[in-house]
């Protein structure tokens, strides 16, 4: 078996809010907890962090002090363009000075990006699309998304900048929805530094086979980075990687093995009423199980049953593998 890196973002280990426990599920922490729960996780090698930090007022000094003692390097830089401040949109808002805010914040992340030595910067731009009717000129909005996407990446031509697409929420639809949709703005906009983060859950819940969207992503040379996790399919759950569609994820790091993708493979997760130390540890241990499939997997004869689209034998193959290596 190829080495595999697990990675998560560091959100996993801190405590949430909904609309109902505005409490929340836990007393607040700060980013430097986090990390220090984070390297609790024995397989954890690097994490995704919010920028500006969470909980206090933090340097990227301190918070590399924290990474360290914790032996966890960063993957990536995720700027908050979802919060209060873009309700109306970061690229998308109509209001021409919010929009140069967001672009001020990810320039600052991207410096992050460069400390730390990380990957890339990762747009999640959550609040940019519409939900009514008639509320937005469709064509002023994509354009918007794609010149502000654009714009960044031709500043900063070092950098990686991956976008995360999702069908919906917070918007009610979001700009970038999907794996087409989003494949389609990166080509337009041509840059060589914007690519795709590709997440299992979102492509579910957007009616995809994720397989399929790696794939997609992939042959136009644009996928840069993947995050796992499950759900039901209705919503964005974030459960733990593995425990709804484990022959699906399975199928999805075949095609990463098949294309001799190199990347980490790293956990968006939300464990809300669950320890996150050991939500992480479980679902660590399931996609090092898949992996193990991997390296079991009758490749001849899966490919002589999927010749022939043979859907039980190749089912067959594949169960025998993953269901195996545990």
């Amino acid at each position: 078996m190829s080495t595999l890196r697990f990675g998560a973002g560091i959100w996993h280990f801190a405590t949430y809010v909904d609309r109902y426990a505005t409490d929340g599920y836990g007393p607040p922490r700060s980013v430097i907890e986090a990390i220090d729960i984070a390297g609790k996780v024995k397989d954890l090698s690097v994490v995704d962090i919010n920028y500006p930090y969470f909980g206090g007022e933090f340097t990227k000094e301190q918070i590399k002090v924290a990474l360290d003692r914790n032996k966890l390097g960063v993957i990536g830089i995720t700027p908050e363009i979802y919060t209060r401040e873009f309700a109306k949109g970061a690229f998308t808002n109509p209001d021409a000075g919010v929009r140069r805010r967001a672009h001020e914040l990810i320039t600052e992340a991207a410096e992050q990006v460069r400390f730390f030595g990380a990957d890339y910067v990762k747009l999640w731009p959550g609040q940019d699309g519409w939900d009514y009717p008639f509320q937005v000129d469709h064509g002023a909005l994509w354009k918007n998304s794609l010149d502000g996407v654009g714009q960044l990446a031709s500043e900063n031509p070092d950098l990686k900048f991956v976008i995360e697409y999702k069908p919906r929420e917070p918007r009610v639809h979001m700009s970038f929805d999907s794996l087409a949709r989003t494949l389609l703005g990166i080509e337009k906009i041509g840059l060589p530094n914007v690519g795709i983060l590709l997440d299992f859950g979102h492509a579910l819940f957007a009616g995809e086979s994720a397989a399929d969207s790696a794939q997609m992503a992939i042959d136009y040379g644009r996928l840069f980075g993947m995050d796992v996790n499950d759900n039901y399919r209705s919503w964005d759950d974030d459960l733990v990687a593995g425990s709804l569609h484990p022959i699906e994820l399975f199928e999805f790091f075949y095609t990463l093995r098949k294309n001799k993708w190199e990347g980490v493979w790293q956990l968006d997760q939300f464990p809300f009423r669950e320890d996150s130390v050991e939500a992480a540890t479980y679902a660590i241990d399931f996609l090092k199980a898949a992996g193990r499939g991997l390296d079991a997997l009758d490749i001849d004869a899966l490919k002589a049953a999927q010749s022939k689209h043979d859907a039980i034998g190749a089912l067959r193959i594949a169960q025998k593998a993953l269901f195996g290596a545990f």
